[in-house]
Order: structure tokens, then sequence, then C-alpha cells
């Protein structure tokens, strides 16, 4: 390492320097076998890592202790490596030997303390899904809100501001607290002058009507009287010149107060419409409130029901998860397991097959071998005799052209002697009778008995299952005592029965209302169809007085039309003196009626003074109180209620219950889910699975100690490479037959086909044979060769995983079982708190939202207010300013009258302002 450090480029720059610190770090990290982690940046002092993790259905991931080994220590270390590296050049020879010793030993530590194997069941963790556990409750307090109801805009919108305007400036009196006060707690001793006093504007208006009352008829009988001789309504007795101007005037302030009076009507005609069209649909909405306030208080109690059984949502998902747990766990101990577990198995396996293997050899070798042998006598002798008969005849004198295979012929004898490998027969001694156990057996059990761990962790599940699932069911019985003792239910009786109350009154109310509002009705109708016989009649004579005045030449002729315009005004002037007192009356009682209800009721329920009232203490009768009647031990202050349920609290919060009731303790998560907690915590799971038994450790002991790698292999391997004979036989036999067609003696001839005849049947028998009992010793003999220098390593290596997995797989699966039980208590634990948090919220705002009590009263003040009192106010201001404006009405008719009838005198001027009477008789024949 410091070799390949100096290599990298000491003295060459620190980037160089950084460069080999990250190379040389990354490629032990690979070394190691860590795929999930890799480096991010490569700077030596600032090495960050970052795991990524892909999604699995178990999450492997790395605990602090794994970090610290595998992701801290090797950096820090190989960051001094890099440090000794860079200032090692710098330094004499003494301090590059202590420089080299503890660079060696650093190096030491890492490579020691890296390739300790990690826990696989420490680093195993919860799995993590991508999203958060979501709970689908029922919507249980979707159908209990009250519509708020809102006056819709309109033409009239206009009058009635300027009419609350008017009544602002009739009083000007805050809300009569004192007096409100002793009406309400003892009526007799309420003082008159304090109601004279508050009423000091009504007061006024009651007087001017008064005045008007008794005026009017006195006024209209004495024109009458009048009338009658002569004395006012008559003619225009002189003409002057300013009198068309003086008609003119008349007639115009006659016809815009006419107008007046007939937009007044008009107004007064559609107010007291829309009193009639809102007052029965006021009746309807008022107790359409009234029964859903009621249907929502009675629907407290059946909400928190609904609410409490909403556990049947997590209990159902959590039987569902008690369901798949068992299974779950043994799939986790399998999956975290299955590599050491598999790997020792494989181990095994091989070992097992070695052994077979090497028996199966060493058997063939020692077969082949002891056939060898016995061939190998046989050819010496054949061999021996068939080298002396070649030599000797391609020796004689008579064969010619045979010196040339002599020389193979003198090679004719045997290249090996099996006699000198080496003797298997110890080593086969040693393991004669194996294997004595069954290793397919126990090999195929050993991977069944772990690939059922999910079958056999549900069977011993099985009754901490069930024990948990009782447990559920306790915990429902616990929820379901919420319902019973939720203490907003004690304090909704009261409001129920006041609400039962008030319903019960209502039907009776409002059937006497809406016969009454017929009499109203009727009345408004007939007083403004009176006003409007009086604009009718004002109309039709002017039109009439203006067509006649158009038509008339001489002003004292005589003309029906203006006449009948004279007639109609005062007609109309008549009927405005008869009903003029029966206007002013039904003008004064609405007045008083609505102006009361809107400046006492209306104006101080918009502004919350009525509240403010109502929240001081002893302004109320004892009867009234609304905290006793609540069954309250706090004081409850309207005001502050109104507006925390306006701005939706729910009754939890207005009645300030925490203190009587602690939903804390009671939608505490421990307290239904302790004993669930206890009974996982309790629990132990245990298994003691043997991978190889006695006789399995036995045969891979013999077989280890019986020798079969130190058989000399090197011997069989330079035995089996030399030629069975050391000339070809083949090649000899071929060159006999080839010198025997060229013989001149035949004698010679036939000896020397008769010899290469033999050499083709030796090869063919014995040589052959030979050859492939060589050719099957040589494999068995690669064989183990190749098997015996790893023999001893492999088996050590083998019976230290089986010894591993047989003494860590109780410990592993208790430490499997135990987090798999923490992350499934952890996720149940997770459902109810999600559950009791939706439940807290259910409580505490929508099944007992107090939004539908300020809803129901600002629904009681649009109704009564906005869409009665306004019209009906409206009403009695339009006909109020028509019923006045019948005065000029009188005034401008009886003056406009004079000038449509004919004048009595014509006066003439000359020049002067003096005038004299004079009287010209009417000619009616004469034409010009």
């Amino acid at each position: 390492v410091r070799a390949d450090l100096l290599k990298g480029g000491v003295g060459t720059g620190k980037k160089q320097q950084c460069f080999v610190c990250f190379s040389l770090s990354s490629l032990l990290q690979a070394g190691l076998g860590s795929t999930e982690g890799q480096l991010r940046r490569s700077k030596c002092m600032k090495k960050e890592l970052s795991l990524c993790r892909p999604r699995e259905e178990k999450s492997i991931t790395r605990e602090p202790d794994l970090i610290l080994k595998y992701w801290v220590l090797p950096p820090l270390l190989l960051y001094f490596l890099c440090l000794s590296s860079i200032t090692e050049p710098f330094q004499d020879s003494s301090s590059w030997r202590d420089q080299n010793s503890r660079m060696g030993f650093l190096l030491l530590l890492l490579l020691a303390f890296t390739f300790i194997p990690p826990d696989p069941a420490s680093s195993q963790q919860c799995s993590a899904g991508p999203t958060s556990l979501i709970l689908q409750f029922a919507d249980v307090g979707a159908d209990q809100w009250i519509p708020a109801h809102q006056r819709a805009p309109g033409s009239l919108d206009p009058l009635y501001d300027l009419v609350q305007s008017y009544l602002n400036i009739v009083q000007q009196n805050p809300l009569p607290t004192e007096l409100l006060k002793d009406a309400l707690n003892d009526p007799p001793s309420a003082n008159t002058s304090q109601i004279l006093q508050y009423q000091a504007g009504y007061i006024v208006c009651a007087t001017i009507a008064v005045v008007y009352f008794v005026a009017m008829p006195l006024i209209g009988l004495s024109i009458c009287c009048c009338r009658r001789h002569r004395r006012c309504g008559g003619r225009v007795k002189a003409y002057r010149r300013s009198l068309i101007c003086q008609r003119n005037l008349l007639m115009l302030s006659l016809f815009l107060t006419t107008l007046v009076i007939l937009v007044g009507v008009i107004c007064a005609f559609a107010a007291n419409q829309k009193v009639k069209e809102e007052m029965e649909p006021g009746a309807r909405d008022t107790r359409n409130t009234l029964q859903a306030l009621r249907h929502h208080v009675s629907g407290i109690s059946r909400g928190v029901q609904l609410a409490v059984e909403q556990f049947a949502v997590p209990k159902e998902q959590i039987i569902r998860d008690l369901n798949n747990v068992s299974w779950n766990v043994g799939s986790t101990i399998h999956l975290v397991l299955k590599g050491s577990v598999y790997s020792a198995l494989n181990a095994m396996k091989s070992r097992a097959q070695d052994l077979q293997n090497s028996l199966h050899h060493l058997q063939i070798i020692k077969k082949t071998v002891q056939r060898l042998t016995q061939y190998q006598d046989e050819m010496e002798s054949t061999l021996r005799e068939q080298k002396e008969n070649i030599i000797s005849l391609l020796e004689d004198p008579r064969c010619t052209y045979c010196d040339s295979a002599l020389s193979m012929a003198q090679g004719l004898e045997l290249g090996v002697n099996y006699y000198k490998v080496p003797s298997v027969e110890r080593v086969l001694r040693n393991l004669h009778g194996l294997p004595k156990a069954n290793f397919s057996e126990m090999i195929l059990q050993a991977n069944h008995s772990f690939n059922s761990f999910p079958e056999r962790v549900t069977v011993k599940m099985a009754n901490i299952v069930q024990d948990l699932k009782k447990e559920m069911e306790k915990a429902t019985k616990k929820v379901q005592s919420i319902a019973e003792s939720f203490p907003i239910l004690d304090h909704t009786h009261p409001i129920h029965d006041i609400l039962v109350k008030a319903e019960n009154m209502s039907h009776t109310y409002f059937k006497e209302v809406k016969r009454y509002e017929k009499y109203r009705w009727i009345a408004g109708v007939v007083a403004c169809t009176v006003v409007l016989l009086i604009v009718i009649c004002n109309i039709l004579g002017l039109s009439f007085g203006s067509c006649g005045l158009t038509m008339r030449e001489d002003p004292s002729d005589y003309e029906s039309r203006g006449e009948a315009g004279a007639k109609m005004l005062i007609t109309g002037v008549c009927f405005s003196f008869l009903f003029s007192w029966l206007l002013i009356l039904l003008v004064f009682v609405t007045f008083f009626i609505g102006g009361n209800v809107q400046t006492l009721v209306c104006k101080h329920w918009a502004n919350q003074e009525i509240y403010k009232f109502i929240d001081t203490p002893g302004n109320l009768p004892p009867s009234m109180n609304i905290t006793q009647l609540l069954g309250l031990k706090k004081n409850l202050n309207i005001t502050t209620t109104y507006q925390q349920c306006k701005n939706g609290a729910g009754l939890w919060e207005v009645l300030q219950l925490e203190d009587s009731y602690s939903l804390n303790d009671q939608l505490s998560v421990t307290k239904y889910t302790a004993d669930f907690q206890k009974l996982l915590d309790d629990f132990n799971l245990t298994f003691e699975d043997i991978l190889l038994n006695a006789d399995g450790k036995q045969d891979l002991r013999t077989f280890k100690e019986s020798g079969v790698d130190r058989i000399d292999y090197a011997s069989f391997q330079a035995e089996i490479r030399n030629p069975v004979v050391q000339t070809s036989i083949e090649g000899l036999a071929l060159d006999l037959q080839e010198l025997s067609q060229v013989q001149s003696d035949r004698t010679v001839s036939e000896q020397l086909a008769k010899e290469s005849q033999m050499l083709h049947k030796i090869q063919n028998t014995t040589v052959d044979i030979m050859t492939e009992l060589v050719e099957t010793l040589k494999e068995s003999i690669y064989f183990l060769s190749t098997m015996a220098p790893n023999l001893q390593t492999q088996i050590n290596d083998m019976e230290t995983k089986v010894r591993f997995v047989e003494n860590t797989l109780p410990i592993d699966v208790h430490k499997i079982v135990r987090k798999e039980l923490a992350c499934f208590a952890r996720k149940e634990m997770e459902y109810i708190s999600l559950y009791l948090n939706w439940l807290r919220h259910v409580l505490t705002g929508d099944v007992a939202s107090c939004q539908p009590l300020s809803t129901a009263l600002d629904n009681g003040r649009v109704i009564l207010c906005d869409r009665i009192v306004d019209p009906w106010n409206a009403f009695w201001f339009s006909l109020g300013c028509c019923t006045f404006f019948l005065i000029l009405s009188i005034i401008f008719a009886i003056k406009t009258t004079k000038h449509l009838r004919p004048i009595r005198h014509r006066l003439i001027s000359t020049g002067s302002e003096e005038t004299y009477p004079f009287h010209i008789p009417r000619v009616t024949s004469l034409k010009l």
C-alpha cells in the first residue's frame, strides 16, 4: 500500500495525494462488498458518505455501530495513511522506519476491523413505506350543520337604510340596562319616569301624531262649514295678471306633492307585500332553524356514539395485520438469515460431494493401478521376447535395408513402472464405511426446515395472536366507555329541553302571527288604497282642470271639464280629511312597534349589546341563568361564547369542560395499548435447528484426517506422463511391414510380416487398454490433486459456517423477532394514535360543534330584523310620508280648485292698477 501511495504521486501535489486516498478508500470499500454506499466527494479532509438504499420488502439499514465500523473508521485510517505518505519524504531514515511500523499497524487494524462480518440481525430494521399511515373515517358531523340565512339584496335596501337612520335620530339612548333589569327581575318596580325618558323620541312622535289625529278632522270639519257658507273653496272674485303665474305654481306644487305621495304609496304597497311574503317563510325558517338546532343538539350523543364506533376502522386494520404478523416475522427471519444459512448448507453439500467423489476416485485409482500393474507384468515378458526376435531378424545378413528399423526395435521396452506410484490403501482404509451419515437427507431436511420458517412461526405465534385479538376486544369496550362518560351530553340535555319547548310554543305562536298578519296586511292594503285613491283624484283633477283651462277662452266662462277637475280635487280633499286620522293612527301603531323592535332589539342584537347585558351578573332572574340551566361550574360569558362559536369552536371549549373531565387521560394511547404492548414484550420465539448431526460431523472429520490431501500426487502425475512403451509399436510395425515387401529372401520377408502382425496385436490388445486405463487414472488424479490442497481449509470453513449458524441462529431469531414485533407494535400504536387524535378532534369540534348555535342566533336576527322588521318599518315610514304630505295636498288642492272654476268679475286695467267692474252680456250666436 505504501509503495502504491509513493507511486501515486508523493511530492507531486496535494490534489494527487487526495486522489490516491480517494481511490484506495473506494477500492477497499468495493473489496469489502459494500454496494450500498459510495463516496461523493474527492477531498481527503472532507469525505462524506451518502447511503443509497433501494426500496425493498425489508430494507436493511446500517445501525450506528455499522456506520462507525464501515464508513467512519476506514476513511479516518486511510487519511492517516495519506498524511504519513505525504510527510514521509521529508523525514530521515530512522523516522521512516518508525513511520513504516505505524503505517503497518494502522493498515492491519483497518483490515482486521473491517473484515469482521456484520450481524445480519442487528442491521435489520423496520420496513419504511413511501407514505405515512392513513385511515379513512366516516364523516359523523356532516349532516348537522345549520345553513346560514342572508337577506337577498333588493330595491328597497336604500329605504331600509333611510328608516334606520331616522330611527337612530328618534331613539338616541343606549340600551336601558337598568330598566330591563328591573322589568325582568321585578316588573311592578319598573320606574315609569325611566320608561318615559327612554321613549322620549317616541313620545314626541306620539304627540305629533295626536295633534295630527285631532287637528285634521277639526280642520276638515271647519272647511266643510266654511264651504257650506261659500267662504272658502269658491271662485276667484276678480281677475289679475298674476293669477296665471299663481295658478301654474299651485298646480305644479300639487303635482309634485301628488308625485311624492304616489312614490310613497308605491313603496308602502311594496313594503306591505314584502312583510307578507317574508312572514310565512320567516316563520317556517324559524321553525326549521329550531328543529335543525334541536337535531344538532340531540345528534351530539348519536355523533359521539358513531365516532366511538369508528374504532372499528383501526381495529379491522390491526386484525388484518395480526393475521399476517406471524407470516411476516417468519418471512423476515428467512430473508435476513438466508445468506448465512444457505452458505453453510452449500458448504456442507460441497464437502459431502467432495467426500463421495474422493471415495469414488480413490477406488478408481486403486483398481486402475492394480490392472495397470497386471498389464505391466504381461507386457514386460512379451515385449522382451518380441524385442529379441525382431533384433535377431533385423541383424540377419539376409535382411536387406533393415538397419533403419534396428534403432526402433532396440527401444521396444516398457516406459512406465506403476509399482512406483504411491499406494492409496491407507487412505481407503481410513475412509472405509463412509459416509455413515445421509448427507442428502440431512441437507434436504435442514433446507426444508429453514424454508418453512414462516409456517413454523405461524404455528408458534397462534396463541399470542389470539390473545392480542382478545386485547383488541377489551380496547373496544374501553373506547365504548367514552360515549357513556362524555360530559357534554349532560350539559346538552337542558338545551334540548329548551329547544323542544320553544319549538312546541312556536307552532301556536306562529298560527296567531299568521292570523294577525292577515289583518295587518288587509289594513295596509286598505290604507294604501285610500292614499292611492286620493292620488288618483289629484291626478284626475289636475288633468281635467288643465284641459278645461286650455279649452276656456274667457276666464269667466263656464267649462265642464274644468269644473270636473275642481270637483275631483275637492273629492281628494274630502278623502284626505276623512281618512287621514285613520292613516296617522295606523302609522303610529306600526311605527311604535317596529321602531322599538328595531332600536331596542335589532340594533343591540347586531352590536352584541344584548349579549353583554346577559353576561352582566344580576341582570337576569335566576330562572333565566344560562350557567345554572346548563349545570356548569363556571359562569358562561355569552359574548365570548358567541364569538367562539362563530369562529368554529366546539362545546368542549365553550363550556370549559377540561377542568371537570380529563380528555387527555381518556384518549391516552397507553390506556388502550398497555396490555397489548406487554403481550408482545413478553413473547419469545426460539429455534434450535441443527444443520449437521454427529455422524455428519464425524464423517467430515474422518475425511479431513484421512490423509487424502497428503498423497504424493506429483509421483502419480510424473508416472502417467510417461509413455507405456518407449518406442512407437505402430511405427515399428509399419516399418517391418514395408521391409517385408522389399526383401528378396522369402523366408525373411515372411518372418518380418509375422513380427509386424504380432506388434499390431500387442498394440491393439494391451497397449490401447493400458492407455485407456492411464487416461482414467489421470482424471482421478487430476480431481484429487485439485481438491487436496484446499481440503483442510474448505472443511474448516464449512465447520466454521455451520457452527456459526447453529450458535447464532437462536440469537438472531430472537433479535429479529423482537425487532419485528417492535415494528409491528409501533405500527399498530400509530393506528390507534391516529384514531384517538381523530376522535379528539371530532369530540371537541365536529360532533359537538358550537357553530350551529351562533348560526341559529344569526338566523334569528336575520329573519326577525332583516327580513320582517325592515320592510315593516319601511311600510309605516312610506305611509307616514304620504300621510303628512296629504296636508300639502289639501292646501294645494283647495287653492288650485278656485282657479279651475270661472272668475266672477273680469277686471280691466288702463295703464294703472285701478280696476272697474263691468258686465258684458254673453253672445252665443254671433259668428265672427
